[in-house]
């Protein structure tokens, strides 16, 4: 202690207040030190409040650091002022520090100390000198304010949305918890108010790069730069003060959803410049571009007929789209996903990110586009329907599907045949198959047509009895007489059954020789009828039938059948006459 009293003439009062002081502390002559002791052999100066001094820490004491700045004895720090961020505490006895004299005299008669506003005075003094000089300052975005962003340089400052980038942002998110350089825009200490901006000092440093940048621009090169904002359609390069446009469809030469699953903010690249406008100074740049296109050798990859395995990665209505590499994509239509199902939705066929085998079915390099079949990796179970079917042959299936043409049934897992409406009956008229059969009923019916090739048979019911229409027409011909019962009556005749549900029609003119008034009133359903047939159609399944023209046919044979037996008469008759002119004479 001799070599410090004699440098600093310090009583035994004195020294009594520095004994607390460590040893190493008292012999170190390191500037922080020395400091200090000048401090001290000062201490009788007047100090200020509000005035920020160096002091040394001689004792902490619970909840206060005590630190020796050479006025009357000590002042007090609350010790959370010390406090480090994970919470510890950063300051020890013997430690140099700066505080600011809050004031003199408490009411208990202590200097009161404040090491935390000396910092922000020394924060703010830098402020002020950054405003003054147009210098920068760094800071840590904090978070979302009204109108921009809350920083940290030190000190809470304000950075207004319009001034966080040179373009406009409207998503402040990303940069949330990011650290950047800004310049001082406008300072009020006693308001507590700092403005930054970003934007100025990127437009300083840009255009210092820009030149540099632009001047070394060249269509074709390979240039490297910094993700520095992400839209839906592409992602927009830092070339250094020149921004450029990477787009969506020049980042890969497969399928991409969204640039952000490529590239994230602040992201160094390499890209190739595909086109530089002077001009504009638009710059278009490439990234799939530094690899080869794939599509050049697609064929000697993916030879037709070949199977391949792929992933889906796009599914439509019409049909799914399978990655065989990056970026080379094939289609797989519906119509070539099942030999049998009727598919009209890829949808609920394949999910998004199966593993499907398939087979190339055609490549079109120039359309860039290749065809896939799923179903040719199994056999047609079509073409074993020509050798297992044959027509004329009867089977029995179920009613799988009704349609207003006709009904579909399953004769084995994946074959379909179809009964049209038509070839229920070769008599009822059925407007819908509904009326005769429903789904889960077993038919048995016979086969009329088989076409493998277009996956289609054609089964008939009616088939399988006689068609009595043909029966009909093969036994009767025009001018044949028939009788019949009136099935129902129209404004235009009488359809009279015939039998075997064979229905002829009786014009209103043909019912009867005089003229029918009131077809309702003079006939009746079920009245029974003598016709002659007048008109056969085979093609159209039509009987023209006439009572007129039997009663008519019916009244010339009973009159040639009278004059018939008149004939003997008058030839005897003649006869007497001759004989009785010869006696005459």
């Amino acid at each position: 202690m001799s070599k410090l009293n004699k440098i600093l003439g310090l009583d035994s009062k004195q020294v009594g207040r520095i004994k607390v002081l460590d040893a190493a502390l008292l012999e170190d002559e390191s500037s922080e030190t020395q400091e200090f002791l000048d401090a001290l052999q000062g201490e009788t100066r007047a100090l200020r409040e509000e005035e920020v001094v160096k002091g040394v820490v001689v004792e902490i004491r619970g909840k206060d650091v005590i630190v020796d700045i050479g006025y009357k004895g000590s002042g007090t720090v609350n010790i959370d002022e010390f406090n480090n961020p994970d919470g510890s505490v950063g300051v020890a006895v013997g430690d140099v520090v700066e505080v600011l004299v809050e004031h003199l005299e408490d009411v208990n008669g202590n200097v009161r100390l404040s090491r935390e506003r000396a910092e922000k005075m020394k924060i703010w003094d830098e402020v002020e000198k950054a405003f003054r000089s147009n210098m920068t300052v760094h800071g840590v975005v904090l978070e979302k304010v009204k109108g921009g962003l809350a920083v940290d340089i030190g000190i809470r400052a304000f950075l207004p949305g319009s001034q966080v980038d040179v373009k406009p942002v409207r998503n402040l998110d990303p940069y949330l918890g990011k650290s950047y350089d800004m310049k001082v825009i406008k300072v009020n200490r006693r308001r507590g108010n700092i403005v930054l901006s970003r934007k100025l000092f990127m437009e300083t440093i840009n255009a210092s790069l820009k030149e540099e940048t632009l001047a070394g621009l060249e269509e074709g090169k390979l240039v490297e730069g910094t993700v520095k904002n992400i839209t839906e359609y592409g992602a927009f390069i830092d070339l250094g003060g020149v921004d450029g446009l990477l787009h969506i469809t020049d980042m890969s030469w497969g399928r991409l959803n969204h640039p952000s699953e490529m590239f994230q903010v602040g992201d160094k690249v390499e890209v190739a410049i595909l086109k530089y406008d002077k001009d504009t100074e638009r710059v278009s740049l490439g990234y799939k571009q530094k690899f080869a296109d794939p599509w050049l050798t697609v064929e000697e990859r993916f030879p037709m007929n070949a199977s391949v395995k792929g992933k889906v990665v796009s599914i439509t209505d019409y049909g799914a789209f399978v990655e065989l590499e990056p970026g080379v994509e094939g289609l797989v239509h519906v119509s070539e996903m099942s030999w049998t199902k009727k598919v009209k939705s890829a949808k609920g066929m394949v999910n998004l990110g199966d593993m499907v085998e398939a087979v190339i079915l055609q490549v079109d390099v120039e359309s860039r586009r290749i065809s896939l079949g799923m179903k040719q990796v199994t056999p047609n179970p079509w073409m074993e329907v020509a050798e297992k079917y044959n027509i004329g042959q009867i089977v029995t299936g179920t009613v799988r599907n009704i349609t207003e043409f006709g009904a579909f049934v399953e004769l084995e897992e994946g074959i379909d045949g179809l009964i049209h409406v038509s070839d229920f009956s070769w008599t009822k008229k059925i407007k819908h198959p509904g009326e005769v059969v429903k789904k889960g009923d077993s038919v048995t019916a016979k086969v009329l047509n088989l076409d493998p090739l277009n996956q289609r048979m054609s089964l008939g019911v009616k088939q399988m009895e006689p068609n009595v229409w043909e029966q009909f027409f093969d036994g009767h011909r025009v001018g044949d007489t028939v009788t019949g019962k009136i099935a129902r009556l129209t404004d235009f005749g009488a359809f009279v059954d015939l039998g075997d549900g064979i229905e002829g029609l009786v014009h209103v003119s043909e019912l009867s020789r005089k003229r029918v008034e009131d077809i309702q009133k003079e006939f009746t359903t079920a009245q029974e009828l003598t016709m002659k047939i007048v008109k056969l159609d085979p093609t159209e399944h039509r009987i023209g039938l006439s009572v007129k023209q039997y009663e008519t046919d019916l009244e010339k044979g009973e009159m040639d059948e009278a004059r018939a037996k008149m004939e003997p008469f008058k030839k005897a008759t003649l006869a007497d006459a001759f004989a009785q002119a010869k006696r005459e004479e």
